[in-house]
């Protein structure tokens, strides 16, 4: 499947959250919405194809001084860069593998020369994937899922990592994409946990864990530390009071170090003060999995592997923001972490890589290989749904969403876009009460069968040139005002 790149357009939405997303250095209250719409040329025929993604500032760099107007806009440069780039290696007909490796090594080679985070230039080469991902899907009238089992893409693993020599996309995949996932729900450093905390928010949506585990159906948690004792282990016996007394049929969890150590001595030191709480026993018995530790200057040097080989006991880590370059997971399975998560600004060939890699290693690694599927603040109706048809067709079963949580649903978004993802994904979505749409999280799971059988997951036919263009609102002083 052969496509020339015709144009480009970016589109903004302004959003707030319901309250403060605490991560980290961070605590999220607005950010922009960006809508970047792609139109190709396939077999003759023009296709239109869509992503997009919320900019949470502080994640792509955790730079602390840094003013949160100068993070988007080098984001926004970033992404731009991309869409050059992209546009530039498909003036002529060319396949979508050959066009991405041109995509990405040209977008890394910019952001070297200008010292940009690997993470960082990748979300632009991300974004414009996913865009044209989309589009193809629909000329090929298939839905991602399938689309990769064909040979359309021209995907070769090994052209990624010679290590993947000899395997294909369709061996990494599942048979099938999961039909459900499990909600993993993100208690961030600052959110209410009893109604004793209460925001009081009176948006029809539930903002502390207990009435979210009530509402919900919840079991699955991701749960944010600070790294600071005194914080942390008061709060965490809250947290587990909580899931002891609202989840009596028992729960899972996870723990996000949100990159707050720079040595696994003290790490260790810390996680093992927390395992003595009798108060946190049950929590700490429920742990899958520990996320990125350590702070991304730190979590690859070479120390890392004697002290996490004689760390017998502990909890299997994986890398998140660490996770920047393709030479990054083989790093961090070498220095003996078990795994990486998945995230939609990371790239898609860069995530199929990452799957085949961890399949690759599983036999050699101490502990079973994770590949775990985290957020940043996803919302509906493309940037949300595109990243649940990658986590179904990856086969990760519980998933970090965020999204519902610190967003009001999709009310941000006019009134037949909310009603056009209620006729599309009625399996997905619900009309509140208070009349605004929201995601349908039953039994803490939600259902994807119309997210796997739309194009890229998404099967509502948005149209961004209803919002405003990038540059009017950045001359507007858009990025002040976000």
């Amino acid at each position: 499947m052969r496509f020339c790149l015709l144009k480009t357009e970016f589109h903004v939405l302004p959003m707030r959250t319901r309250f403060p997303f605490r991560y980290g250095i961070a605590s999220l209250t607005t950010l922009p919405h960006l809508m970047l719409t792609v139109k190709l040329e396939v077999a003759g025929r023009e296709i239109t194809g869509m992503a997009s993604e919320g900019l949470a500032p502080k994640w792509f760099t955790k730079h602390p001084d840094t003013p949160v107007e100068l993070d988007w806009a080098e984001m926004i440069a970033v992404i731009q860069n991309a869409a050059r780039l992209g546009l530039n290696a498909a003036r002529q007909p060319t396949g979508f593998f050959a066009w991405w490796q041109t995509l990405h090594e040209e977008q890394a080679a910019w952001g070297r020369v200008r010292r940009q985070p690997a993470l960082l230039t990748s979300l632009g080469v991300s974004l414009i994937e996913r865009a044209v991902l989309d589009a193809l899907c629909q000329a090929a009238h298939l839905p991602l899922h399938q689309l990769l089992r064909t040979d359309a893409l021209g995907i070769d693993l090994a052209a990624v990592r010679p290590e993947l020599a000899g395997l294909s996309v369709h061996q990494v995949l599942p048979d099938t994409p999961l039909e459900r996932i499990a909600v993993r729900h993100t208690v961030g450093l600052a959110d209410s946990l009893t109604s004793a905390d209460s925001l009081s928010l009176q948006d029809g949506l539930p903002d502390t864990l207990e009435d979210s585990i009530r509402a919900y159906g919840l079991s699955f948690f991701k749960i944010k530390v600070c790294g600071d004792l005194a914080l942390d282990l008061p709060r965490l016996r809250e947290i587990a009071a909580v899931l002891a007394s609202t989840c009596p049929t028992g729960y899972r969890t996870t723990l996000d170090g949100n990159e707050q150590f720079t040595d696994l001595a003290t790490f260790r030191a810390f996680e093992q003060e927390l395992r003595a709480e009798p108060a946190l026993r049950q929590l700490f018995e429920s742990l899958i999995f520990i996320e990125q530790p350590l702070h991304r200057d730190h979590a690859l040097r070479d120390d890392v592997a004697a002290a996490l080989a004689a760390w017998q006991d502990g909890p299997g880590l994986i890398i998140d923001e660490s996770d920047a370059d393709l030479s990054d997971l083989p790093r961090a399975l070498d220095l003996g972490y078990c795994g990486t998560s998945h995230k939609s600004c990371k790239g898609i060939v860069k995530g199929l890589a990452n799957a085949a890699l961890l399949r690759v290693k599983a036999a050699s690694l101490k502990r079973a290989p994770i590949l775990s599927g985290e957020d940043l603040a996803n919302v509906g109706p493309v940037s949300q749904l595109q990243d649940l048809a990658m986590m179904a067709l990856l086969g990760i079963p519980h998933v970090e969403r965020n999204g519902h949580h610190y967003f009001r649903g999709l009310s941000m978004w006019p009134e037949d876009v909310q009603a056009q993802a209620l006729e599309h994904h009625p399996e997905l979505y619900q009309r509140h009460e208070a009349g605004f749409t929201t995601l349908k999280v039953q039994a803490g799971h939600l259902d994807l069968a119309s997210v796997n059988a739309a194009p890229f997951g998404c099967a509502i036919p948005l149209d961004a040139t209803r919002h405003e263009a990038l540059k009017p609102w950045i001359l507007a002083g858009g990025l002040s005002a976000a």
